[in-house]
């Protein structure tokens, strides 16, 4: 009989691979490799410079198909002499596993690659098992899941349900699913005025203040005070910047950039008009030229609590023995892509140190996350 595959073990071998954000880092072939040695049909759906991999177990098409999502890509160490540990060596030390990437989320990976891997040996359901993995969650995000939904569409491949395995737990492993997330809006604001000496302020059109009195203005604002599934939406400002090293010159330009995460009494669209609309007031109550680029890197979502919420929360509290809580707070996520798709969640690891220098992942925490994502698995196709 073979051994079930330890999901510690793959998330070392997975931390050993520098897949720092674009590169690959031998990430994805290890996966590769190891899942078509257990009977899954791999795909690379690289786009552009992205490294994509599809993988599927059982028929395509299958009106039952469950499918887990995940990225291997992780973000920069910052300063490498700051770690006090290898940050790619995968060191396993007081009950921890560390390196970039062990808790976000290399061990998700491992978790739900080790768990269809089982499953699929030792039932070989009524269905299929889909694995969609990306190199490009830290980056831009435009060729990495996003590619690989594309090209299943084109290609008639569906998951009918599926988990992100991001971390999702803020203290305790098994207390919270995300059934949704706020969406993220970033706008940078121009103001142009005229360039002038600071003695003689009359000749000059200063920017600051009008671009100093719309942010205060936008700051104060209270969007709303939240929904039934959402806390209020928040807006934040990140930085203003006029790069006047002279104290004696009026600037002729500043510039300041705000990011508001959104819950869905809002849109991306919506929020833009908003900004715009308070931009033109104050320039057109300065006289200064207010210019604005807005992106919108994802619109708020929520998967309503039902059949594959209430799935995943039976799985969690039989193997973690607490009742998970129901929650869209955070940032985004590749859910906001597989939202379109077919329903999902997201379910892993408490997210306590990732991005963070020496990162880590609780060992007991990702066999229970493998213990979860297999219960899942049988009680679906049960």
């Amino acid at each position: 009989m073979t051994e079930p595959l330890c999901p510690v073990a793959l998330t070392a071998e997975l931390v050993r691979c520098p897949s720092v954000t674009p590169e690959e880092g031998g990430a994805l072939q290890l996966l590769e490799r190891l899942l078509s040695q257990a009977g899954f049909t791999c795909i690379r759906v690289d786009r552009g410079e992205t490294p994509n991999l599809f993988a599927r177990w059982g028929p395509k098409g299958h009106a039952r198909t469950f499918g887990f999502n995940g990225h291997t890509d992780v973000v920069p160490l910052g300063n490498p002499d700051d770690w006090t540990r290898a940050p790619f060596g995968g060191t396993l030390d007081q009950g921890r596993l560390w390196g970039r990437g062990a808790c976000d989320m290399k061990s998700g990976v491992a978790a739900f690659a080790a768990a269809a891997v089982d499953f699929t040996r030792e039932v070989a359901p009524d269905g299929a098992v889909i694995l969609t993995i990306t190199g490009d969650e830290e980056g831009p995000g435009r060729d990495g899941t996003i590619a690989i939904l594309d090209w299943m569409r084109a290609q008639g491949e569906a998951m009918t349900a599926c988990i992100v395995g991001e971390p999702t737990c803020p203290e305790v492993m098994g207390e919270m699913i995300k059934i949704g997330r706020r969406g993220s809006l970033t706008a940078t604001i121009t103001a142009r005025g005229k360039q002038g000496h600071s003695a003689y302020p009359h000749k000059a059109l200063n920017p600051l203040p009008a671009l100093v009195g719309l942010l205060d203005r936008l700051a104060r604002h209270e969007l709303d005070r939240g929904s039934a599934h959402f806390d209020p939406s928040t807006l934040a400002l990140t930085t203003v910047d006029v790069g006047n090293p002279a104290a004696n010159v009026i600037p002729a330009t500043a510039r300041a950039v705000l990011n508001i995460r959104f819950n869905d009494l809002h849109s991306g669209a919506s929020l833009s008009d908003w900004l715009r609309a308070e931009a033109a007031e104050a320039a057109a109550a300065s006289g200064v030229a207010i210019d604005l680029d807005v992106h919108v890197s994802g619109e708020s979502f929520l998967t309503p609590p039902g059949p594959l919420s209430d799935l995943v929360a039976r799985a969690v509290e039989e193997e973690c023995s607490i009742t998970p809580r129901l929650s869209t707070s955070g940032g985004t996520s590749d859910a906001r892509f597989v939202k379109d798709h077919c329903p999902v969640v997201e379910f892993g690891l408490v997210g306590t140190s990732m991005h963070q220098v020496d990162e880590f992942a609780e060992i007991d925490q990702i066999h229970a996350l493998k213990a979860v994502y297999g219960r899942v698995l049988r009680k679906y196709f049960a």
